[in-house]
């Protein structure tokens, strides 16, 4: 009798030939763009090695902690950050084992599978009877020579990483990793949240202190805020920057004068609160001029919304923030969106963007919205971002793709990332394209689509890899 197939073999999620022949002919072997990550500068400037699986795997994965909370592991063997100390990397590496016996049809489950199989080349499910093994042979394989922070993005075949970068940091590990450059091109990408967080006077201010001293120079009044932004903006360009990424609850457009913004920031600045109104009028400004800035610049600006970030208090207390703490959000933003992308329009100061709900209610009215601010010489000015953080899994990703389908133009999608913090996500790329090849493949055998593999093949290395680095300009 023969033997059966690994759960993770070369036609996972393929079950048609047509689908089959898209992934493997054409989306397989194309570089991995990824646009948006949190992987730290300095683990890529050190080329970073890890002893022990549970550290690499587990390690600043809010994923994997979320889930070995829900099946009752102590936050010892979570986060390994408890109150009641830090579990073994076989402790926390058996535990989340465990827990995987219970994540069937779960994201992680297919994910952890495929970097299992992919970096350590286990093919065998994860469970308690096997997570001695299964620990055994991942630590082996971490002495392996390629298996380091580049190692492991070389193997990916990764072209660009794209980090996460605050306006007042040094990129002092971005301009190391450029004295001493390899295959992967590494770029910082501008994160200012915190800037916008007027309501909250004594953390606001400490950080415009320090924008001060980045930009060196004072910064006391609005102006000075808007000169000393000017100046990191200038500096993060210089270092290759190309995008920004505005991580907001909703988007801000309330109507102000610049009058009301000098007042309001120079109350802010001298340490009192001020209001909900006020707040909302700062925010808004901030949001305008970074975009404004961004257009300038030729950069591409990404709009994360409808997160409910922190709100477990108790555990933030004790963790602090992206710990896996957060939900999706319901705020409403579609007037404030076209309100925002017309003011901007009309002095021609829309920067390409990209726009991603947490909501999956939202993605029709974006990409509605969006459709209404596409211009040449673009193909896709405006994107619907993939489905990002509790949707990119299978469902959430097919119903992007649906959406994007009907009300937008599917082949000029910029297509998939990261959003991790780990060294072995990429295969949420391989998963992603796995799905777009199975939609694709489909419906050709139903007779939906066209069965013409050159042209099909060509939107599907164009989703991979090819339109993402014509937007973004990297010439990767």
């Amino acid at each position: 009798m023969a033997s059966k197939k690994p759960f993770i073999n070369d036609d996972f999620l393929l079950t048609t030939k047509a689908a089959k022949e898209l992934y493997h002919g054409f989306a397989e072997k194309m570089p991995i763009i990824d646009y948006h990550c949190h992987l730290p500068p300095a683990e890529i400037a050190e080329d970073k090695r890890w002893d022990d699986i549970a550290d690499v795997w587990l390690g600043g994965d809010h994923y994997k902690w979320r889930q070995l909370r829900s099946n009752g592991f102590k936050e010892r063997l979570c986060s390994g950050r408890g109150k009641d100390g830090c579990g073994s990397g076989w402790e926390r590496f058996e535990a989340f084992a465990k827990a995987m016996e219970r994540l069937v049809r779960n994201p992680l489950f297919d994910w952890s599978h495929l970097e299992l199989a992919r970096y350590f080349g286990v093919t065998e499910r994860l469970c308690g009877d096997s997570a001695a093994r299964i620990y055994k042979k991942c630590n082996a394989m971490l002495q392996k020579p390629w298996f380091s922070a580049r190692g492991l993005m070389k193997k990916s075949n990764v072209a660009v990483v794209c980090t996460t970068d605050d306006p007042i940091d040094s990129l002092e590990h971005h301009l190391a990793i450029a004295k001493k450059p390899f295959a992967t091109q590494i770029r910082p990408a501008w994160r200012s949240d915190k800037a916008s967080k007027i309501e909250l006077p004594k953390v606001w201010n400490d950080w415009m202190d320090r924008l001060g001293a980045a930009a060196k120079m004072s910064v006391k009044t609005y102006d000075d805020f808007l000169a000393a932004m000017a100046k990191r903006h200038a500096f993060f360009e210089k270092a290759g920057c190309l995008i920004s990424d505005y991580g907001i609850t909703e988007v801000f457009a309330t109507p102000y004068t610049e009058k009301e913004i000098a007042t309001i920031f120079k109350k802010a600045r001298a340490g009192r609160q001020v209001t909900e109104e006020e707040a909302l009028k700062f925010k808004s400004a901030w949001l305008y001029e970074g975009l404004k800035a961004d257009a300038a610049a030729n950069w591409t600006t990404q709009l994360h919304y409808n997160c409910i970030r922190d709100l477990n208090s108790a555990m933030y207390d004790v963790m602090g923030p992206d710990t896996g703490f957060d939900a999706i959000g319901d705020w409403s933003v579609g007037t404030n969106l076209a309100k925002l992308f017309d003011r901007l329009e009309r002095t021609d100061s829309l920067p390409r963007c990209i726009l991603y709900s947490l909501n999956p209610k939202d993605n029709e009215m974006l990409c509605s919205i969006m459709g209404s601010f596409q211009k040449a010489p673009y193909r896709g000015k405006i994107q619907l971002g993939s489905a990002w953080w509790f949707l990119d899994q299978k469902d959430g990703m097919r119903k992007q793709i649906e959406t994007l389908s009907a009300l937008g133009s599917l082949g000029n999608f910029i297509g998939m990332l990261t959003d991790s913090r780990s060294f072995l996500s990429y295969t949420r790329h391989e998963y992603f394209r796995r799905i777009l090849c199975q939609k694709l493949g489909e419906e050709v055998e139903k007779g939906e689509l066209p069965n013409d593999m050159k042209w099909l093949g060509g939107i599907v290395s164009d989703i991979s890899f090819n339109n993402a680095n014509e937007y973004f300009g990297f010439n990767a």
